[in-house]
C-alpha cells in the first residue's frame, strides 16, 4: 500500500487493489492453500467523499426546454427522450431502474411509480405531472412499434426494450445544449434530483427514502449546499441569526 501511494495512485485505487488482494487470500484460505488470510486485518485507506456531478437549476432548465421543443416533432426518439429525462430527474430513478421499468408500473391515478432498486428491493416514488404528460405524448409513438411480448416503457424502433447504452446516449445528447451539463453521465440527473430537493429545504430522511438508500450516510453526500442557503437557514432558524 505504501508503494502504491508513492506511485501517486489515489486512495480509492489503492482500496480497490486491497479489496482484490483480500478476495484472493480469502479464496486461498478457503481452499486450504494457506493457514490464514494475511490481508484480512489490513485497513483500507480512508477515501475522501467526492461531490457527485449534478446540473444547476439553470442547466436543467436549458436541457428540458430543448427536450420539450424536440418532443414537439412527435417522433418516437424525441418523445421518448423527454420521458427519459423526466423520470431520471423528476423521480430520481437509477438508469438500471428506468431500463427495467414497465408501463404498468406507473399508477397515473395516484401519481406513483413502482421501481425495483438495488438488491431487488422494491420502492414506490412519486411521478411528476410533467412526467405523466410526457408519457401520454410518447405512448402513441410507442404503440406504433411496440413488440407485444414486451411491456417495457421505453422501446426502440423495432419494438423491443431500449438498451441501457441507448438510454445513456440519449441523455448525453440532450446534455449537449447546456455547457454545465456536457460530459456528465445520466446519473447526474439523479444527483440533481437529490441536490435540488435538499437545496429547497427537503428533509434528508425523506430524500433517503426517495432515492432508495439503505444508509443515511449515502444520502448525506448530497448536502453540498450553497453558502447562500446555509446563511438563509442560519438567519431563519437561529435566535441570534439577524
Amino acid at each position: 500500500m505504501g508503494w502504491l501511494g508513492r506511485r501517486g495512485l489515489s486512495r480509492r485505487t489503492v482500496g480497490r487493489k486491497l479489496s482484490a488482494t483480500r478476495s484472493f487470500f480469502r479464496f486461498l484460505h478457503g481452499e486450504d492453500r494457506i493457514a490464514s488470510n494475511p490481508a484480512g486485518a489490513v485497513r483500507a485507506p480512508k477515501t475522501a467523499k467526492t461531490l457527485p456531478g449534478h446540473l444547476t437549476r439553470g442547466d436543467a432548465s436549458d436541457v428540458f426546454t430543448e427536450a420539450e421543443k424536440r418532443a414537439e416533432q412527435n417522433t418516437l426518439a424525441a418523445a421518448r427522450d423527454l420521458v427519459i429525462l423526466e423520470l431520471l430527474y423528476g423521480s430520481g430513478l437509477r438508469l438500471s431502474e428506468l431500463y427495467a421499468l414497465d408501463l404498468d408500473a406507473i399508477d397515473r391515478g395516484s401519481k406513483l411509480v413502482r421501481v425495483m432498486g438495488k438488491g431487488r428491493k422494491e420502492r414506490i416514488v412519486p411521478v411528476s405531472e410533467a412526467s405523466l404528460a410526457a408519457i401520454a405524448h410518447y405512448e402513441p409513438r410507442r404503440a406504433e412499434v411496440r413488440n407485444r411480448a414486451d411491456d417495457a416503457l421505453l422501446v426502440n424502433a423495432r419494438g423491443g426494450r431500449l438498451s441501457r447504452r441507448s438510454i445513456q446516449a440519449a441523455v448525453r445528447a440532450c446534455f449537449e445544449v447546456a455547457a454545465g451539463a456536457r460530459g456528465l453521465s445520466p446519473h447526474a440527473l439523479r444527483h440533481s434530483f437529490a441536490t435540488h430537493l435538499l437545496e429547497a429545504g427537503a428533509d434528508l430522511l425523506a430524500v433517503k427514502e426517495l432515492l432508495g438508500h439503505v444508509s443515511l450516510s449515502t444520502t448525506q453526500i448530497y448536502t453540498h449546499t450553497t453558502k447562500d442557503r446555509l446563511r438563509r437557514v442560519y438567519k431563519d432558524a437561529h435566535p441570534r441569526g439577524e
